[in-house]
């Protein structure tokens, strides 16, 4: 098989699960906490760069940061698991991920973690990908059996 008909093979694969995930509303109590947190850091930043330092870009910069690396948690996620590649998409963002790239993989109280590893290492966060569960967690067993069968090294 060519490389273009594999690639033609892989692109028009069924999909055996797919959900969306939206914590924002689906916990709405680490929401106002999190909303907050991020009220309490907005004065805190505001106190330092802007009235101390008179620096407003330096407030602009850090509330960017702040936000942006948590722009997951407010945005619906779709996550979609195919024949030979897990599709992921976000708000203006679409990553895939086959299956080959895991060496493992485990289970927390609201997700699971896919790792590059054979075993758990602290890099996972970074290099692997962390699928979270809708509320509900219906998906649940479909998706360790879908893994257990693409991936077979749960932790």
């Amino acid at each position: 098989m060519s490389a273009k008909e594999k690639s033609l093979k892989e692109n028009n694969s069924e999909t055996h699960l797919e959900w969306t995930s939206h914590p924002f509303l689906d916990f709405p109590k680490t929401s106002w906490l999190l909303i907050l947190f991020f009220i309490g850091m907005g004065i805190v930043l505001w106190r330092v760069t802007v009235v101390r330092w008179d620096q407003p870009i330096y407030y602009f910069l850090g509330v960017g940061i702040l936000f942006f690396g948590t722009i997951t948690y407010f945005i619906p996620t779709h996550y979609s698991f195919e024949e030979y590649k897990i599709v992921i998409h976000y708000w203006l963002f679409k990553m895939e991920r086959r299956y080959t790239e895991f060496g493992c993989y485990y289970s927390d109280k609201k997700g699971v973690m896919l790792s590059t590893f054979k075993t758990p290492r602290r890099l996972d966060p970074f290099r692997g990908l962390n699928v979270r569960f809708s509320k509900e967690q219906s998906e649940k067993e479909e998706l360790f059996e879908i893994l257990e069968r693409k991936i077979g090294n749960r932790k």
